[in-house]
C-alpha cells in the first residue's frame, strides 16, 4: 500500500477531554471520527451494554471489535476516541490495523485530581451522560481507568509498528491544542 491513511488513537482517563479534543481536531482537518462511547451510548436504553456502560463497565471486547470492523475504513484519516481500553484490545488493534494505517496514539495526560475536577463539571453543566451520573460510578471508572487500561497504555507505548506520544493536557485550551499538534508532527 503506497500512502496509508493516519489512524490517531485519543486515549487518556474519563474527564480527560478527549471528545473536547477530537472536535478541536477536527475542525483542522477532515477525519472519519469514530466516538466509541457515543456509539455506545447511543445504543438503546434498555439494551445489556447501555446497562453496561451506565454502571461504569467496560463493554466486552467483541461487541467492540465487530463495532470497528464496520466503522474503520481505509479510504481516509481516521480519529479513534474511546478505543481501547484492555490490553487485548490494544493488542488487536495494532495486530489488525498497523499495516493498514499508521497509527499514533496520543495518551492525554492530567493529574487525577484534574480527571475529577472536569467531570464534576460536565455534571454541573447538566450532562446527559449516564456514567457521570454519580460519584460512585465516577470512581468505578477511575478504578477501572487506572487497573485495566493504564496496563493497555504501558503496552502500546513500547508496540512495534505504531507511534505514541503522551501529551500533557492540564492547561487551557489553546495550550492543549498546542500540545497535540506538537506530538502529531513528530
Amino acid at each position: 500500500m503506497a500512502d496509508k491513511k493516519k489512524l490517531i488513537v485519543l486515549i487518556g482517563g474519563p474527564g480527560v477531554g478527549k471528545g473536547t479534543f477530537a472536535k478541536m481536531l477536527m475542525d483542522l482537518h477532515q477525519y472519519n471520527y469514530i466516538g466509541v462511547g457515543a456509539l455506545l451510548r447511543a445504543l438503546p436504553p434498555d439494551s445489556e451494554i447501555h446497562q453496561i456502560i451506565a454502571d461504569g463497565n467496560l463493554v466486552p471486547d467483541d461487541v467492540l471489535f465487530e463495532l470497528l470492523r464496520a466503522n474503520l475504513k481505509d479510504d481516509m484519516d481516521v480519529l479513534l476516541d474511546g478505543f481501547p481500553r484492555r490490553l487485548s484490545q490494544a493488542k488487536w488493534l495494532v495486530e489488525n490495523y498497523a499495516d493498514k494505517f499508521d497509527i499514533h496514539i496520543l495518551n492525554f495526560v492530567v493529574p487525577t485530581e484534574t480527571l475529577v475536577a472536569r467531570i464534576e463539571k460536565r455534571i454541573a453543566s447538566g450532562t446527559a451522560r449516564a456514567d457521570d451520573r454519580n460519584h460512585d460510578i465516577i470512581r468505578a471508572r477511575l478504578h477501572t481507568f487506572f487497573d485495566v487500561t493504564v496496563p493497555a497504555i504501558d503496552w502500546l507505548r513500547n508496540a512495534k509498528k505504531i507511534k505514541f506520544s503522551d501529551v500533557d493536557v492540564s492547561g487551557n485550551l489553546d495550550n492543549n491544542l498546542s500540545e497535540i499538534m506538537a506530538a502529531l508532527e513528530k
